[in-house]
């Protein structure tokens, strides 16, 4: 396949052809209606209107699950909400699964979008393993609210953005959350470069190939990872040591 011909400057291309009813139910990899991420999602969301219930949502995956590109094996399984959840790390794809599952959860419709953005203070480890400093399928949330459809990203946690010396990614509900292109010196953080579409559940088959001919290397390694494995190393210290050198 030709993945550089599904990138697009269009962020609200809908790849999969569902209908909007689609964004309400549980999905295969979204899989809203899981026990667990139902009782964790009323617990968290607590009451009010969907603005308010959605906000503590966000902030809840955002800072509960660590953010870590290196524990989530390529494998359909490790990209499923409920996983993810438990345990309570993940990267910006499976996190994305998550916030779309929890709102689903308490009746707020929700989607996964993708993009392609270079990330200018990803960790030399991490670009090495990639072989890039471009981060393809990059994955955020777009939560339907007011009648519109709101961006968040709840991938870095603040705890991790500290350590980076970064701004942590805000979010109001009303406006979209998507990462900031500086960072708290003034240094250029993240680029946006393409957008792949809009999706009513993760579509891991597409995600799998696509990192397959962008990331071999670390694909390889990835398909080689049990559940609850690791590429070893710590993200966090790898950024906090980089950070405090420039």
């Amino acid at each position: 396949m030709d993945y550089d011909s599904l990138r697009t400057d269009r962020d609200d291309v809908v790849r999969d052809g569902c209908d909007f009813e689609a964004y309400r139910r549980p999905g295969a990899l979204i899989d809203s209606d899981h026990p667990k991420i139902t009782a964790y999602a009323r617990q968290v969301a607590g009451e009010g209107g969907d603005r308010e219930r959605a906000l503590r949502l966000y902030y809840a995956v955002r800072d509960g699950l660590r953010y870590d590109p290196y524990n989530t094996p390529m494998k359909r399984e490790a990209y499923r909400a409920s996983t993810t959840l438990a345990a309570r790390h993940g990267y910006c794809v499976n996190k994305a699964g998550l916030m779309a599952a929890v709102c689903r959860a308490v009746g707020i419709p929700a989607r996964v979008g993708y993009a392609d953005v270079r990330n200018h203070m990803t960790t030399k480890r991490l670009s090495d393993l990639m072989g890039s400093d471009t981060f393809y399928y990059h994955g955020y949330t777009e939560v339907w609210l007011d009648s519109r459809w709101i961006k968040a990203t709840p991938a870095f946690n603040k705890e991790l953005t500290e350590r980076f010396g970064l701004k942590p990614l805000e979010w109001d509900a009303e406006t979209d959350s998507i990462y900031h292109p500086f960072d708290l010196s003034g240094r250029r953080h993240m680029e946006y470069l393409a957008y792949r579409g809009v999706f009513a559940d993760i579509p891991f088959d597409e995600i799998r190939s696509a990192f397959r001919h962008y990331y071999p290397r670390m694909t390889r390694a990835q398909e080689e990872m049990p559940i609850g494995g690791s590429l070893g190393g710590d993200f966090g210290a790898e950024g906090a040591e980089e950070a405090a050198k420039k």
